[in-house]
């Protein structure tokens, strides 16, 4: 098993403003572990997590990648990226951190580029100005609040992730039951030619979590 990053440095104090790994970030990971061989195979180059919160799944993705790949991490939340850094620091994988909004700068420079996409939205359904508003403050409920059907902020970043994405790339979201999957796997094929697969699913208390993994159609 591929150990699960140390997160020792993190305080409590830390996790009221930053979001703390519970059971769909573990679940990233478990998918990211099962999918490890397929992984390496890439020889990816270029990665990016965008929200990536305390850091731990890019962390845990450079266990798997080694240091020959570009680790990118995105947030809006400054404390999340400070964070971010310093997981990276601990686990011996250097995490070039952005405070920024999805793909941010690295939409145009990047196109076509990255070998490997992580997304872990806020998918909890909420009313669309509670979402708005978390995300205009760039706290930590930015990484839940997900507005209408928990889909606002990942409708938004799905529009670009082919743009994003190599050739040979690979994109793994973290869905919600409610958030429509069977829809989401059908427009992503029908829009943008990304074929998907459901990874691993799993019950965590009222919560019914998925990870799908898609890539550009042979």
């Amino acid at each position: 098993m591929i150990p699960t990053p140390n997160l020792s440095h993190l305080t409590s104090a830390d996790y009221d403003s930053v979001y703390e790994p519970a059971e769909d970030t573990y679940l990233l990971l478990d998918a990211l572990e099962q999918d490890a061989e397929h992984l390496r195979e890439l020889h990816a180059t270029v990665c990016l997590e965008v929200g990536s919160g305390s850091g731990c799944v890019s962390s845990f993705l450079g266990s798997i990648l080694g240091s020959t790949a570009l680790y990118l991490c995105t947030d809006i939340n400054p404390h999340a990226c400070i964070c971010s850094f310093r997981t990276g620091l601990q686990n011996k994988t250097f995490l070039d951190v952005v405070n920024t909004t999805f793909a941010g700068p690295f939409h145009h420079r990047l196109k076509n580029a990255i070998d490997v996409i992580l997304f872990n939205p806020p998918y909890v359904p909420t009313d669309r100005e509670e979402a708005l508003n978390a995300q205009s403050k760039r706290y930590v409920e930015g990484s839940w609040a997900g507005g209408k059907d928990g889909m606002d902020i990942t409708d938004r970043f799905l529009d670009v992730v082919k743009e994003l994405l190599s050739p040979r790339g690979l994109f793994y979201l973290v869905a919600l039951k409610q958030n429509d999957i069977p829809n989401i796997q059908r427009r992503m094929q029908d829009k943008f030619g990304l074929s998907s697969q459901t990874v691993l699913h799993r019950r965590a208390g009222s919560e019914h979590l998925f990870i799908l993994r898609f890539q550009r159609t042979s």
